[in-house]
């Protein structure tokens, strides 16, 4: 694993299970990628994926991931090899996101009947001409970062 000697690096918990600094459990680990039971499951055996370059985000990230990494956080993701009937993928991205450790990953969260954890969001319908706004601002951001 690649260590960053910048403060920010050493203060986060998982750079420090990269450079071998902090205990892990870990279920993968590559080039592109080290993935580790997380020490606060929301359910059994959910784990966390992350990048072995120290990015926050996926704005601060240096260059998109490749199709690599993303069959590196992937693979180990199948959920029936632990038991369970399903599966939560999720990124917090950002402080408004409850990010809470500023490296980018991903939390894979197997799921079983009556696990206990729920998603209730309460998302009310949008208008057809509020989600073409939605979207032709987002093509316009995508196009403006090409």
């Amino acid at each position: 694993m690649t260590q960053d000697p910048t403060p920010a690096a050493q203060e986060c918990v998982f750079c420090a299970i990269m450079a071998g600094e902090a205990e892990a459990s870990v279920v993968h680990e590559d080039d592109t990628a080290v993935a580790f039971m997380d020490l606060n499951p929301v359910t059994s055996s959910s784990y966390r994926a992350g990048t072995q370059s120290a990015w926050t985000t996926s704005i601060a990230r240096p260059a998109p991931m490749s199709g690599r990494s993303a069959r590196t956080w992937l693979e180990p993701c199948d959920a029936r090899a632990c038991g369970a009937r399903g599966i939560n993928l999720l990124i917090c991205d950002g402080a408004a996101a409850f990010q809470s450790v500023f490296h980018f990953h991903l939390h894979v969260i197997p799921r079983y009947p009556d696990d206990g954890w729920t998603l209730t969001p309460d998302s009310p319908s949008r208008e057809r001409s509020l989600l073409d706004s939605d979207a032709q601002a987002i093509r316009s951001a995508l196009a403006s970062t090409a």
